[in-house]
This record gives C-alpha cells, sequence and structure tokens, in this order.
C-alpha cells in the first residue's frame, strides 16, 4: 500500500502529540478529529497491516486496533 494519502490526513493540521495521548480524554480528542478525516479508512488499515501499536491512527486507539488484528487474525485462519 503506498502512503500518498498521508498527505489528505486531517492529522497533518495537529501537532503530533495528539495523537499519541497519555489519557482516555486524549483518546477522544484525536477520534475526533479522525472522524472528519477523508483518509481515516486508508489510515486505519495502514495502521493495521503494519502493526501499528501506538497512537490513534484510523480513528481507533491502540486496544481498538489490537481487537481487530485478533478479527482480522480469525478470519484469515477460517480461510480454506
Amino acid at each position: 500500500m503506498t502512503t500518498e494519502w498521508m498527505a489528505d490526513g486531517k492529522c497533518r493540521e495537529y501537532p503530533a502529540a495528539v495523537f499519541f495521548p497519555r489519557d482516555g480524554l486524549g483518546v477522544i480528542k484525536a477520534q475526533r478529529i479522525c472522524a472528519t478525516c477523508p483518509v481515516v479508512n486508508q489510515c486505519l488499515v495502514y495502521a493495521l497491516d503494519n502493526h501499528v501499536d501506538h497512537g490513534v491512527w484510523g480513528g481507533k486507539s491502540e486496544r481498538e486496533r489490537r481487537r481487530l488484528q485478533r478479527v482480522r487474525r480469525r478470519l484469515s485462519s477460517d480461510l480454506p
């Protein structure tokens, strides 16, 4: 996957620290920004495909992405 979509990310308008919060309120703030981003889906796929462990990516927290990764693994193991 290319990363050209990153140039259109809403996150470019904010300091990087906003997307690497230290608490739940920070996660919510970042997720609100992501909710208005035109490339939120590409961002999430990128984070999942590249096993990005830290920060808010694609509108999902680290914990949410770990859950999604488990679902992805389960689904891929069910394929013939």
